[in-house]
């Protein structure tokens, strides 16, 4: 969803957020409203909020209004925010901050991206990516692990295997395409993700 759009509700407690949630998939909700959501539009829950993201800002702002007129009519009350998906940052900002355009600001935005990066390392004590060298030998895992360290960066060695997280996906690849071109052709170089955090996520998606 690299130019997606986001209606973000936000109510007082869960209990409210379940119920809109059902009136939003009920049998009987009103074709007119249905029509206007538009069959791309989709919902999510994440306690006591509410998402409804759609393909473009003109969809959701439509879709804010129909929103609006059911909470309305359930007599319940909700802050609403239009948001847009920021890729580089990995950010849902308001919909009025427009996409990075030029090489500088695209710049910033991963800049701000890495810092947040790491200071949820910092804080987890884990990354959310790795880069794992499996060696020839054990002499050239040993190697490979202090030329790492060397950079600043803080690997771990298991036998022949080295492990080293990095902040983002495109500095595991980075990563990966070097040590791939260094070291020796029977050397096995990937990264790999770590899921934990969507595993654990609450979030549930509801088609209409």
């Amino acid at each position: 969803m690299d130019e997606g759009f986001r209606v973000e509700v936000s109510f007082d407690d869960e209990e409210h957020g379940t119920s809109l949630r059902e009136r939003l998939r009920a049998v009987d909700l009103d074709d007119q409203a249905r029509e206007r959501l538009g069959p791309a539009a989709m919902v999510s829950r994440d306690g006591p909020k509410l998402f409804v993201y759609t393909p473009s800002e003109a969809a959701a702002r439509e879709a804010e209004r129909v929103v609006r007129d059911l909470v309305s009519e359930d007599e319940l009350a909700a802050d609403f925010r239009v948001t847009r998906w920021h890729p580089i940052e990995e950010e849902w900002k308001d919909a009025g901050v427009p996409l990075p355009a030029t090489p500088a600001e695209q710049e910033a935005e991963y800049a701000t991206r890495e810092a947040a990066e790491a200071e949820e390392a910092k804080r987890e004590g884990a990354f959310d990516w790795y880069v794992v060298a499996h060696l020839p030998g054990r002499g050239a895992a040993e190697a490979l692990e202090e030329e790492l360290r060397a950079e600043g960066l803080a690997p771990h060695r298991r036998w022949r295997y080295v492990t080293v997280g990095v902040l983002t996906e495109e500095r595991a690849q980075e990563l990966v395409e070097r040590l791939r071109a260094e070291l020796p052709d029977d050397a096995d170089v990937r990264f790999e993700v770590d899921l934990s955090d969507v595993t654990r996520s609450p979030l549930q998606f509801l088609p209409f």
